[in-house]
């Protein structure tokens, strides 16, 4: 929001009647305290949620009386940035505030936190507690909130609605007969059992259908197209659009049920050409494919899994020539934020279409690990590509993958700082993408003196981001993070089918760190194949004494 969108909106609150459970001003003039400042996010979430708002608001430097009094709360926007962070350590899933803004008035400064409404089917607690509001009072949140709030999950679950008059003559055989191929897959100690169950025992134990009747997931994975009619007024439908660059539609395709099926065909017209580095800059490899096709497929797959079916949208795939790949789905972001993503080390709590995705696990076609997303940042991190972005607005999520260097000097300082955190890469590509970077972010940046310039107009330089007397040495004394090497040595058997210690060896040895002797090298080598094997990636089909590596096909994925 620009500084009059954030004035207008305080016009708006202070305009309201009185303060509601989703409004609250506080005067804040010089403190307040963290602990209800707390208890005021949980209250407002929970509120905001039961109230089917977007948001609900905080605002300090006004008081009771609606009238602006100025706050000299966290001046420093650093200080004031950090906020997210301490909440977001305190309450459940990681949640924080959307944005907090601040406005100077002619009256005072005023604060305006954005706060988030708590997500389907879970409350949001401070501290391990659930806060409420009765008018403008915070309290305990009763137990009837709590219940009308959990009970939103199995209201919610589109995915399991029965299709009354649907049978198994709805469903199309081949997709059948992948879906079985694909549960094997994932189940390899039953498999003798599961060639021997018929249609219907398969679909029940593959959690397609329930006891026998066919479910929104069964039709919307392995329908006849002409089955889609079961599941209206939601659609299932995936549109893949080719346009050149000027934004001119090129080609088109559409794709119903069965999307088990539809994955492949979407996957199959998008162009993956190679990209080659135009630059002389020797730690550049000479080309690689624009889009790891892992994360293609993960990025159909979420939007499969994520689509809020409720609202009859489609899911659009937007290629355009050369440039960025474009994921959209119908539905809010549930986990809240990206960031919420990056930071959490466990899986969601909750899914928009838990039956949907228990089905798409059990066919092989996603995971629950919660690391689909953080893969595709460390991806395009590991190509100096830039960072995934992502669109909350209009009732739709959007990802956006960029298939090319965006700022050469961005990719320089990536590939001359293979220690930078993904929380400070993410920050250094809003730079390139001349996105604003809030004052917190600036201060990190510029300690690592990876910026310069002023406000706003700031631009990365390679020349700050390692001291001059580091040139030359830095790389090859500290070397590259174990993913680059693991990916390096996936990407070789990957394309050779299998590779021999020596041939492996021979792939690293000059991209070791110097600092290493050669003890040390045949040390780290040794290392990494046992990491990548003990991972279930890889599997030594040779003897002990002469190794032979291939990729383990029957591993997770």
């Amino acid at each position: 929001m620009n500084e009059q969108q954030i004035h207008s909106l305080l016009e708006y609150l202070l305009n309201l009647p009185a303060e509601n459970e989703v409004v609250e001003f506080k005067q804040a003039k010089n403190n307040f305290d963290f602990k209800d400042l707390g208890k005021y996010f949980s209250a407002l979430s929970n509120e905001a949620n039961l109230q089917n708002k977007a948001s609900a608001w905080l605002v300090f430097g006004v008081n009771n009386s609606k009238q602006i009094v100025g706050s000299e709360y966290r001046k420093s926007r650093p200080e004031l940035d950090r906020l997210k962070h301490e909440i977001a350590e305190k309450v459940n899933n990681r949640l924080t505030y959307i944005e907090i803004y601040e406005l100077n008035t002619p009256k005072g400064r005023v604060i305006l936190f954005q706060i988030p409404p708590a997500p389907k089917g879970i409350p949001t607690s401070f501290e391990g507690f659930f806060f409420g509001r009765d008018g403008e009072s915070v309290g305990p949140l009763n137990i009837e909130e709590i219940e009308r709030i959990r009970r939103q999950i199995t209201q919610t679950d589109w995915s399991m609605g029965i299709c009354q008059s649907a049978s198994i003559a709805d469903l199309d055989p081949y997709a059948i007969e992948v879906a079985r191929k694909n549960f094997k897959v994932k189940n390899p100690r039953i498999a003798h059992e599961i060639d021997a169950w018929d249609d219907t025992t398969f679909l029940n134990k593959a959690k397609l259908t329930i006891n026998g009747t066919i479910t929104n997931t069964a039709i919307l994975l392995l329908g006849k197209p002409e089955s889609e009619h079961y599941i209206a007024p939601a659609i299932a439908r995936i549109t893949w659009v080719l346009k050149n660059l000027n934004n001119i539609e090129k080609d088109y395709a559409h794709f119903s049920c069965p999307l088990l099926l539809a994955l492949d065909d979407v996957f199959a017209k998008i162009r993956n050409l190679k990209y080659r580095y135009i630059t002389g800059f020797t730690l550049f490899p000479e080309e690689v494919n624009r889009y790891e096709p892992r994360d293609i497929k993960e990025a159909l797959s979420n939007c499969i899994a994520h689509q809020d079916y409720a609202l009859s949208g489609r899911i659009n795939v937007v290629e355009l020539e050369d440039e960025q790949l474009i994921f959209s789905n119908a539905g809010s972001f549930l986990p809240g934020s990206v960031a919420n993503v990056l930071e959490s080390d466990q899986p969601p709590v909750f899914y928009r279409n838990s039956f949907l995705v228990q089905a798409m696990v059990n066919l092989n076609m996603i995971d629950t690990i919660g690391s689909g997303i953080k893969r595709m940042f460390y991806n395009q991190r590991a190509k100096y590509f830039p960072m995934p972005d992502f669109n909350f607005d209009d009732q739709k999520v959007k990802l956006t993958l960029i298939g090319k260097v965006l700022d050469i000097e961005y990719a320089k300082v990536l590939a001359k700082n293979p220690d930078l955190s993904l929380n400070e890469i993410i920050m250094l590509d809003k730079v390139q993408k001349r996105k604003e970077i809030n004052d917190y972010e600036i201060e990190i940046l510029r300690k690592r003196n990876l910026i310069e310039g002023r406000k706003p107009n700031f631009i990365i330089s390679e020349n700050l981001a390692i001291k001059t007397e580091q040139i030359g040495h830095y790389i090859k004394n500290k070397g590259f993070d174990k993913e680059y090497y693991h990916k390096l040595i996936i990407e070789f058997i990957t394309k050779n089918k299998k590779a021999t210690k020596e041939e492996i060896r021979n792939l690293l040895w000059n991209k070791l760190p110097d600092i290493l002797d050669e003890k040390q090298k045949e040390n780290k080598v040794y290392n990494l194949l046992r990491e990548l094997r003990m991972s279930n990636l890889i599997i030594n089909i040779g003897t002990d004494k002469k190794s032979l590596w291939s990729l383990n096909t029957s591993s997770k994925k």
